[in-house]
């Protein structure tokens, strides 16, 4: 068995881009062997900043040989009058056989010419040496750039090329216009503390030889010294960091040998909100804040932690560098934040005008005035008291008006918490600030939801605009483009309901917004309703399955397939649809699901051939008693109307639990009106006492109803 190495030695890579590429390779080469019969022992992908590397071991010398029917020219076109013709023989000696070799065999088209061949493996070098373009050009990115006056492209100019089987080069090369690169030994080491390359002797030792080079090729590697290096740092300087992983993701392909240098800046810095000091250092400088131990809300040292690639011994030197540029942009953000503070936030509204939402939309001041009269409708929805709607009334006015301060303008990741600085600073009602900030979340999957009535509500109200506006103007998601996040805009409407128990009706907020965008864009709002609607109702299937762990058809059941009552029940109220799905589940779990599934079930499918209106719960109403047959009728008949007041408080309470007891206790009288010695023929040739008994079944069904379509549950899933 043998070790290939694989080098690709670059200029200075950008840090996502090695990312991409080690996962990439980590996904297509070991598929890229087997596809030529080549099975490893392992392979391992590794990258720094100067290079992307592959070390395969355990391959063998050389490929299994394999047999192979190859299949010729129609056995008409190869023999004539039994004698083979030029195609038979041409077909034989391309293939290296005699004609004696050649076979007919029938296919689905005619009979064929086939042989059987043996095919011998071939070395592993010469397979090597043509996958090895392969990999490294059919590598994606963004931004690929070409270098010379060649036409390849890659993520930076490719200057060395390593390609060892065991200890012997393989002769490669890569050719880029007048511009080639040869396969050798030789690997660029740190360019500070190894400045000369460093030659691979063999393949197996490459791992071991760069380490000697100061460089260090594995990234889980260099993520374990930067995380131990920072937090040790940290606790030197008396305080703790946070490993956050974007951050720590970007350094760990920054350097090749990393070394935790800490710095400091002028503590009257603090006084700048630490959120602004934390993103003038995690997102701008790439550091690594220090937190003061024990401090509650975080408070910052005037430290940070930067990952150095440079000399170990010059700490010193690389911290006074790097404490002059933490400098000069905390000095900038003192001076956006003082002279942000010298007005009120809501004097930045007008200027809010000049800022463009969306070209057809107008602007975001405009967008503003739709989020407070979204704002005015929820809070009405909720019958929310005085107090609370002004509340959320000033907090809509206010969310947007931070964009256009000089910190936001600076640091646009800080929008929400800025906003919420400058309305406390301005003297606002501190749930209106926090309204502000809060209206923005969650910005992503595994955010954090609101949790003040005044955030869900606005979050809700500036949502539930965009998701209106944007579709009014036909720019719906399609397959995975979604450039305005829609998708996740109308989940978190969903998720912001549901984790809050807000019960609002989505159906009614939908057609009111809709009406006003149509009548102010000259659109037609019934169109874009049903689209809307049918938007939200794929989002709520999907959280239900993924979020809540509800299994398919249930979903199907709460949801209905097809069935409009059931699709703007959900769309009229959330948290019922929510409700009904997890009771399901639970019950199905526990087993009383089982108890009751066959007897509704049953009648539901045959309830189906009947005309009972859905909404007819009262057996007294149309039940004619007096063309019962058979006692099972009777006992089904008084079961029924018992099950009506069950029901009746199960709607009031949504106590499901209630309603399904109530269809467990009748179980026993369904059965023994379909199975038992006293059954009945429910397809009588009356039709009177056949629609009579579809009836009693229809009732039943609907009862059920109030909380799922039965007819869509699967039994023993």
């Amino acid at each position: 068995m043998s070790t290939f190495l694989l080098e690709v030695g670059t200029e200075e890579l950008p840090a996502s881009f090695l990312s991409d590429a080690i996962a990439q390779w980590r996904s297509r080469i070991p598929p890229s062997l087997e596809a030529h019969s080549l099975q490893a022992e392992s392979v391992e992908v590794y990258g720094t900043p100067r290079r992307l590397a592959v070390l395969i071991a355990g391959l063998p010398l050389q490929q299994p040989d394999r047999e192979a029917e190859i299949k010729g020219p129609p056995a008409a076109t190869a023999f004539k009058d039994g004698q083979p013709t030029p195609a038979a023989a041409g077909f034989a000696k391309k293939q290296g056989v005699e004609l004696t070799a050649l076979s007919i065999r029938p296919t689905d088209k005619g009979d064929f010419v086939f042989i059987h061949k043996k095919i011998p493996g071939r070395p592993v070098a010469e397979i090597l040496t043509e996958l090895v373009p392969q990999w490294i050009w059919n590598l994606e990115g963004k931004r690929l750039m070409r270098w010379g006056n060649g036409d390849a492209k890659f993520s930076r100019p490719i200057r060395s090329l390593i390609a060892l089987l065991d200890g012997e080069v393989l002769p490669l090369e890569l050719q880029n216009g007048d511009e080639t690169v040869k396969s050798d030994r030789l690997s660029p080491t740190h360019r500070v503390l190894h400045p000369q390359p460093i030659t691979i002797g063999d393949a197996a030792d490459y791992v071991e030889t760069l380490r000697s080079g100061y460089v260090i090729v594995a990234p889980e590697e260099r993520t374990k010294m930067i995380t131990e290096q920072v937090h040790q740092a940290a606790a030197n300087a008396g305080g703790y960091t946070v490993a956050y992983p974007e951050l720590l993701e970007e350094v760990v392909n920054l350097v090749e040998y990393p070394s935790a240098v800490v710095g400091k800046f002028a503590p009257e810095f603090l006084q700048l909100p630490t959120e602004v000091i934390t993103e003038v250092m995690v997102t701008h400088q790439r550091y690594f804040p220090i937190f003061q131990t024990d401090s509650e809300p975080p408070a910052l040292l005037p430290n940070f932690i930067t990952i150095s690639n440079g000399d170990p011994q010059k700490a010193d030197i690389i911290a006074l560098g790097n404490e002059r540029v933490i400098r000069a942009r905390l000095a900038d953000g003192r001076f956006f934040y003082e002279a942000d503070l010298a007005k009120p936030l809501e004097s930045f509204l007008p200027q809010l005008e000049k800022v463009t939402f969306q070209e057809d939309l107008g602007s975001l001041r405009a967008k503003v005035d739709r989020i407070v009269k979204n704002a005015w409708l929820i809070a009405q929805q909720l019958k929310l008291d005085e107090t609370a709607t002004q509340k959320i009334q000033r907090a809509a006015l206010l969310c947007k008006a931070d964009l256009v301060t000089q910190m936001v303008y600076e640091f646009p990741e800080l929008q929400g918490i800025m906003g919420e600085k400058y309305a406390l600073a301005s003297g606002e009602d501190p749930e209106v600030g926090k309204g502000i900030f809060e209206h923005y979340l969650p910005t992503g999957a595994d955010d954090d939801l609101p949790q003040t009535l005044t955030g869900q509500v606005v979050g809700l109200a500036d949502r539930l605009d965009t998701l209106v506006s944007i579709f009014g103007l036909g720019l719906i998601p399609s397959g995975s483009s979604d450039p305005f996040a829609l998708r996740r805009a109308a989940n978190a409407v969903v998720k912001i309901s549901w984790s809050a128990n807000l019960a609002i009706n989505l159906n009614q907020l939908l057609q009111q917004i809709t009406s006003d965008f149509a009548a102010t864009f000259d659109k037609n709002p019934t169109s874009l309703i049903a689209i809307l609607s049918d938007f939200f109702l794929q989002r709520i299937r999907t959280l239900l399955q993924e979020e809540l762990q509800i299994d398919y058809d249930l979903v199907n059941a709460v949801l209905g397939e097809n069935d409009p009552e059931y699709t703007e029940r959900a769309l009229n109220d959330l948290l019922d649809v929510r409700d009904r799905a997890l009771y399901l589940q639970r019950i199905r779990r526990d087993g009383t699901l089982d108890k009751i599934y066959e007897t509704v079930n049953r009648s539901t499918r045959l309830a189906a051939q009947g005309d009972l209106d859905f909404q007819q719960l009262e057996p007294t109403a149309i039940i004619q008693p007096e063309l019962f047959q058979k006692s099972s009728e009777t006992s089904f008949y008084q079961a029924l109307i018992q099950l009506v007041p069950q029901t009746q408080a199960a709607q009031t309470t949504r106590n499901y639990q209630l309603l399904i007891g109530a269809l467990a206790e009748i179980a026993p009288d369904v059965s023994t009106f379909f199975d038992g010695a006293d059954s009945v023929l429910v397809m009588d040739s009356n039709p009177e006492i056949k629609r009579n008994r579809l009836n009693l079944l229809g009732l039943l069904r609907n009862h059920a109803r109030i909380i799922a379509d039965f007819g869509a549950i699967v039994k023993n899933l």
